[in-house]
């Protein structure tokens, strides 16, 4: 595959820049910005500094005097997983090195949604806004659910809507189509794209709402049952809350009180009704019931985001049980099961 090559200074973003910068910076120095920076931010950067090739040396100086830095003969750059990751070593330990990279690299022979699903959301959202409805419904519909709500969530409500009707109608994306997205997109291209088995688009939807924030997700539910009421009702049925864990029996319960985080549980029950409480005390110990609810007494007053960040951890649990037979959801088609 044909590296690329960085040669048009007119064309570099802010980003791209503070990339190249910091390439071209003695690795102490580099270092030394690092520690000043929080995870987020150096994973950005990182990406960009992972992803960008080739420098040509003319690029290098053209930055480094923009950045009031003495012009030098530093020759070309190559821009590296490796390069990027002897850098963070230097002023971090292991671990936090290695979660950094692995979440820019991925796992070997990913797909290049799996890349596009490590970009920032923001970075994401603000490249998708300015493409055609269907251009992203087609990007959102291959990407994981969790990652495209979050992408959905900071576009314009009305714009995001006509997205999630496309969504919905979509049929079965061609490999040209999807192989001209790539190519937009700029990344490698994949000769050996396999037609996959299309999903249902009322279930991808559900499943995107279920990441959603509960004012977010309010929102565009009551936008969709205002466009298409039977399209509403389907997704509907389709979504999975903390709510319906109700729809989990009293076994299934203890299977999942085994394998959640306790001090996430607990956080999680400061937001739910009194039938998720009792569901869950109900089927512990005295003793455990007693010590859960000591604790989240002792830690107050707890935001609403985290709430919902652990409900959520809880809910996408009970599913992953439910994926590996280790519990049981029952369907909820009886009236008195679910309530939205």
């Amino acid at each position: 595959m044909k590296q690329n090559v960085v040669d048009d200074y007119n064309l570099l973003s802010g980003q791209q820049k503070a990339a190249i910068l910091m390439l071209s910076l003695d690795e102490d120095k580099s270092s030394a910005l690092f520690s000043k920076m929080d995870d987020e931010e150096i994973k950005e950067l990182s990406v960009i500094m992972a992803s960008l090739g080739k420098v040509n040396s003319n690029i290098v100086e053209q930055i480094l005097s923009e950045f009031v830095e003495k012009a030098s003969s530093t020759g070309n750059l190559i821009g590296s997983y490796e390069s990027t990751e002897r850098l963070l070593a230097k002023t971090m330990d292991k671990e936090r090195v290695s979660a950094i990279m692995e979440e820019i690299r991925g796992p070997a022979g990913r797909t290049m949604w799996d890349k596009l699903g490590n970009v920032n959301e923001h970075v994401l959202a603000n490249y998708l806004k300015n493409e055609y409805p269907q251009t992203i419904a087609v990007i959102l519909s291959k990407i994981k659910a969790d990652h495209a709500a979050k992408v959905i969530a900071l576009l314009p409500e009305n714009f995001a809507m006509e997205i999630i009707m496309r969504m919905l109608r979509m049929d079965a994306v061609q490999k040209d189509i999807l192989d001209g997205l790539e190519k937009t997109l700029r990344k490698e291209f994949m000769s050996n794209l396999s037609k996959s088995t299309r999903r249902d688009s009322h279930e991808l939807i559900a499943e995107i709402f279920n990441s959603l924030d509960r004012n977010t997700e309010s929102r565009f539910m009551e936008a969709l049952e205002e466009r298409n009421r039977e399209a509403a009702d389907r997704v509907k049925s389709l979504m999975f809350t903390f709510e319906d864990l109700q729809r989990i029996d009293a076994q299934g319960i203890q299977v999942l009180l085994r394998n959640v985080d306790k001090d996430k549980l607990a956080v999680a029950l400061k937001g739910a009704s009194e039938t998720i409480k009792e569901l869950f005390f109900g089927n512990m110990s005295s003793r455990a019931g007693k010590i859960l609810k000591e604790d989240m007494e002792a830690m107050g007053p707890v935001r609403l985001r985290d709430v919902e960040e652990a409900q959520q951890y809880v809910v996408t649990t009970a599913k992953d049980l439910a994926a590996a037979n280790e519990l049981v959801i029952s369907e909820g088609k009886d009236s008195d099961e679910l309530v939205y």
